[in-house]
């Protein structure tokens, strides 16, 4: 059976988390799948937004697969299966569509490295996220670049050394999660910020994220030129074109995706 589940409706590719057994674990073959369904999304023109959900009721994921960490395998054969985990965030990053992580049950260990590289957060009310792999002997060691790149140092530190998972409403006002919004909302709220967002340029929002994922760790003058030239390349679409004249028009723009 398939650990991910993949739907596409009006230009937005659900890609949901569906091992409800393991508490969606990030196993080898369920990683292996989400980058598949991923990349589906990817090279799909018709897909515009992605959605990265999880069919659990109360657990969005529980992070990496703890039976294989404690397994009798050979260390290489382990070391060379975590290449996993950098190739979702990079594609994550590299994707050229938005992606919008909804939240809808606790987001732990390596599922929160998971919800810092998508672009947007939906978080359910009540849900919590946080990094317990300490508990356990482990140490959030992959996913510390992300938490490093989105948390102040002091407050990393507190959620990767201690272990203690912080609320919905905490990650909100640390600016990692974008909008808390109760249950009985949750779904309708990530199906309009998915539609909002389908209806923006498709062409635009690629080059605007892309030039994101390519300056993010530039050195500011570095990233201010590929920027310029980033937005140079965007005044000879006919998509900018057409979004400035829609707008002193007042009507709806009809993106050309060139």
């Amino acid at each position: 059976m398939s650990l991910v589940r993949y739907e596409v409706e009006d230009g937005v590719a659900f890609v949901t988390l569906d091992s409800p057994d393991t508490r969606n674990a990030l196993s080898d073959a369920l990683l292996d799948e989400l980058l598949d369904r991923l990349r589906d999304a990817q090279g799909d023109e018709a897909v515009r937004v992605v959605v990265l959900g999880s069919s659990h009721e109360r657990v969005f994921s529980a992070g990496g697969d703890l039976k294989a960490f404690a397994s009798d395998a050979p260390t290489v054969e382990k070391y060379a299966g975590l290449d996993r985990f950098p190739r979702l965030y990079a594609l994550l990053g590299g994707l050229g569509k938005p992606v919008v992580c909804a939240a809808g049950g606790d987001v732990l260990a390596g599922a929160f490295g998971l919800a810092l590289a998508c672009d947007l957060v939906i978080a359910r009310e009540g849900v919590r996220f946080g990094c317990p792999e300490i508990n356990v002997g482990v140490f959030p060691f992959m996913i510390s670049a992300l938490i490093y790149r989105n948390l102040p140092r002091m407050r990393a530190n507190q959620l990767m050394m201690l272990g203690e998972p912080i609320d919905a409403r905490e990650a909100e006002r640390l600016d990692i999660v974008n909008v808390v919004v109760p249950a009985e909302e949750f779904d309708a709220t990530v199906r309009d910020w998915a539609r909002r967002l389908a209806d923006r340029s498709p062409l635009l929002m690629r080059l605007g994220k892309n030039a994101i994922d390519a300056t993010r760790d530039m050195a500011l003058p570095d990233a201010l030129s590929a920027l310029q030239a980033q937005l140079a390349l965007a005044f000879t679409t006919e998509d900018i074109k057409e979004g400035v004249t829609a707008f002193r028009e007042k009507r709806a723009p009809v993106w050309r995706m060139r």
